[in-house]
């Protein structure tokens, strides 16, 4: 038997590196797979394992290669960093030069604090709003994920998610008393917390995309800055995903709701390690050395991240008239021929689209709006789906409990591929379905 590149690297990564992998979504194991394909390299739409097979990519690093894979332009700004150093410990005029731009595109931010990532941004701004509101607990929803540090990973998403489960050993009872939880969309829940409870802080997504992409409202929005407001509790916005993708300033932007804090992801790196959080002065002027909540980190405001950073971010802002519109119409464009494959082969589905991302969920429901619609959707012909596809030139999320992400680089010939082989999987699972 005839053992291809990527197994082979899994056999050894297995015993070296827990599941073989460093996140375990990457595994590929909720969609039925022994091993991973493992990237050798990325260019535009595509990326390549270590067999040589090339791939049309809707996973995107999970969302910050809106402008495709190694775009030149990030790519130069890059390569004249690194010759200038790696890292410094020390500040760099880069550092103010991208904090800048992305105030400029968050107007709800009045002053920004780099990270190294979005779970260090997240965890960062739950420290400052418990400093600033002097109160410990916080209120988050069912299904939302937001990294991984202990308070954020009670009820939440993603890779948990995919892993069958939500909440991770090693959690203390005293942070899981500390952690209040919510479900999406219950107004009148989250109310009755507020308002019995002593919160610093409400957490979302405004988007959330780590139970798959789920439909979001003004009207929503409206209601938690409200009661925000009316209780003394900051509302946080979690824009790691939706930052940057649904509109140059977020969801935010898109719905037209201030938060009191948001934070950012890999995307303000234009894929590169680094993160943000920000938010009204006051409120930053708690963080050292101004005030008394340490945030620190050596690779903080890296200079080859900002750099990339900074490349990506100008060139958003340069384009963006013509730039969104178009991602959101490619998004049209494989969504709508999606649903007409789905009436084609009887293959009950529904689609969440925003901005230049969208999920497949296999379910009868005519609304996916909660964690318990996405955890009822059929796994099985989401493997299936994921399958037909991999093995056909084309890679998607590895779980059904995640978005796919469009980018430029992405042409009407790569959608058109991603139809007919979206049509093998149908017909598959109408097969499946005695169709």
């Amino acid at each position: 038997m005839r053992y291809s590149n990527s197994e082979k690297i899994y056999e050894r990564a297995v015993k070296i590196i827990p599941g073989g992998v460093n996140s375990p979504v990457r595994a590929f194991k909720s969609v039925d797979k022994t091993y991973p394909i493992f990237v050798n390299r990325g260019k535009g739409s595509k990326v390549y394992d270590e067999d040589g097979n090339e791939y049309i990519d809707y996973i995107c690093s999970w969302g910050p290669l809106i402008l495709g894979h190694n775009n030149e332009i990030v790519l130069n700004g890059v390569r004249e960093a690194i010759e200038l150093g790696s890292s410094f410990g020390l500040p760099t005029k880069m550092e103010v030069e991208l904090a800048e731009l992305v105030c400029k595109c968050y107007p709800s931010m009045d002053m920004i604090r780099f990270t190294t990532s979005g779970t260090e941004a997240t965890m960062a701004a739950v420290r400052v709003a418990r400093a600033f509101t002097n109160r410990n607990k916080i209120l988050k929803f069912e299904g939302c994920y937001h990294g991984h540090s202990d308070s954020l990973l009670v009820s939440s998403g993603s890779g948990l998610l995919t892993d069958g489960y939500q909440d991770s050993n090693g959690i203390t009872e005293g942070v899981l008393k500390d952690t209040l939880v919510a479900k999406f969309g219950d107004v009148e829940g989250v109310r009755a917390i507020l308002e019995s409870e002593e919160v610093a802080a409400l957490i979302m997504e405004p988007v959330p995309a780590n139970m798959g992409l789920i439909d979001s409202s003004k009207e929503f929005l409206t209601a938690m800055r409200d009661i925000c407001t009316e209780t003394g509790t900051l509302l946080i916005f979690d824009e790691v995903i939706s930052g940057f993708r649904v509109a140059l300033g977020g969801a935010q932007e898109y719905y037209g709701i201030t938060p009191d804090i948001t934070t950012l992801g890999k995307i303000i790196g234009g894929g590169y390690p680094v993160g943000a959080f920000g938010g009204k002065k006051e409120i930053m002027d708690m963080i050292a050395p101004v005030g008394r909540v340490y945030h620190a980190g050596t690779l903080s405001g890296n200079p080859v991240a900002v750099r990339a950073g900074f490349e990506m971010v100008s060139y958003l802002m340069k384009n963006k008239e013509i730039l969104y519109k178009e991602l959101e119409e490619k998004v049209v464009y494989i969504t709508d021929k999606i649903e007409e494959l789905g009436e084609k082969y009887e293959v009950p589905i529904k689609i969440n689209r925003l901005g230049s991302l969208f999920t497949i969920f296999f379910t009868n429901l005519e609304e996916v709006t909660a964690l318990n619609h996405v955890i009822d959707s059929n796994t099985e012909h989401y493997s299936v789906y994921f399958n037909t596809l991999l093995d056909n030139g084309v890679i998607a999320p590895p779980s059904k409990y995640e978005a796919h992400f469009v980018s430029i680089e992405h042409s009407k010939e790569d959608l058109d591929k991603t139809l007919e082989v979206i049509e093998l999987a149908f017909k598959k699972i109408g097969e499946l379905n005695g169709k």
